[in-house]
């Protein structure tokens, strides 16, 4: 059955509420690569509860894991694809916290028939208490069985231009063979990457890594390079996910930086420099 545009445009759901502690916070910087020189002081500070501690922004995309938008979408959810990710954040995530989730469907692409279609969602996290925004998530999903409907919200964005010249800075991080196993535990459950038999039916020779653990390991290297280890001056980040990573990949991200835009790219050097996160963007404020 074909997807009613406007039904999806006009889908309500109830708020999501959410908690965290520290606790959380610590896991997600461990399943994204923070601790890997555990003597490394900057990025101690995200996963050992002592003076300075601090979170990755990027946490914010598995403190309130609520993918109730895909199932009620109409999607075929066997055929879509996470295609690309942006966060915005409007302030520092607390080390524990309680909060409010409000999702809503915000643009969809029809790239036409037998080429799918393009569904971008936001999800808004709000402090329970004061309702002030602590971040938004934008997710691009790629229908790619639910193309023909003959309908867009406006043009399809383009995606964000990399630099020409040699990167600024490149930062290579190894994950481990067990990393999808640990990310999972920040709420992600999907059997695909975890379980050889789900994998193989969909096509890989064995569980690959979430994208989002992926695109967490950029943000660590975008955290390190632009931010000096500050959370609080990272404001946005996005970038396309482009390709699978299989755990033990080594992660090796390009970056350059043009003010206060960071622009990024993270290949797998070890598999023909195959490019897994591209046209990345991030917005970093000034000390």
């Amino acid at each position: 059955m074909a997807i009613d545009p406007q039904r999806l445009l006009a889908l309500q759901l109830p708020d999501h509420e959410c908690a965290w502690t520290r606790r959380e916070c610590q896991l997600y910087a461990l399943a994204t690569g923070f601790g890997q020189d555990p003597v490394d002081e900057r990025e101690l500070r995200y996963v050992y509860e002592g003076p300075g501690f601090v979170v990755s922004p990027t946490a914010a995309i598995t403190l309130y894991y609520d993918d109730r938008w895909m199932r009620e979408s109409g999607m075929n959810l066997a055929m879509s694809l996470h295609g690309e990710q942006r966060n915005v954040f409007h302030r520092p995530i607390p080390p524990d916290g309680r909060a409010r989730v409000s999702t809503r469907i915000t643009d969809i692409f029809d790239k036409g028939p037998d080429r799918g279609l393009v569904v971008v969602c936001e999800q808004v996290l709000r402090d329970a208490t004061s309702g002030e925004p602590i971040a938004t998530n934008l997710i691009t999903n790629f229908a790619r069985a639910d193309g023909g409907i003959g309908f867009s919200t406006g043009p399809a964005p383009k995606p964000h231009a990399l630099p020409q010249r040699p990167p600024d800075a490149i930062v290579e991080g190894r994950t481990r063979p067990e990393q999808a196993l640990l990310y999972r535990l920040c709420g992600d459950l999907n059997p695909l990457h975890a379980d050889p038999v789900t994998a193989q039916a969909a096509g890989f020779s064995r569980p690959i890594l979430h994208g989002m653990c992926t695109y967490g390991f950029a943000a660590r290297a975008i955290l390190g390079v632009a931010c000096d280890h500050e959370p609080a001056r990272l404001r946005e980040i996005g970038a396309r996910i482009s390709a699978p990573v299989y755990p033990g990949d080594v992660l090796r991200t390009e970056i350059w930086i043009d003010g206060t835009i960071a622009s990024f790219r993270t290949t797998v050097p070890g598999r023909d420099g195959i490019v897994v996160l591209n046209n990345g963007r991030a917005m970093v404020v000034p000390r």
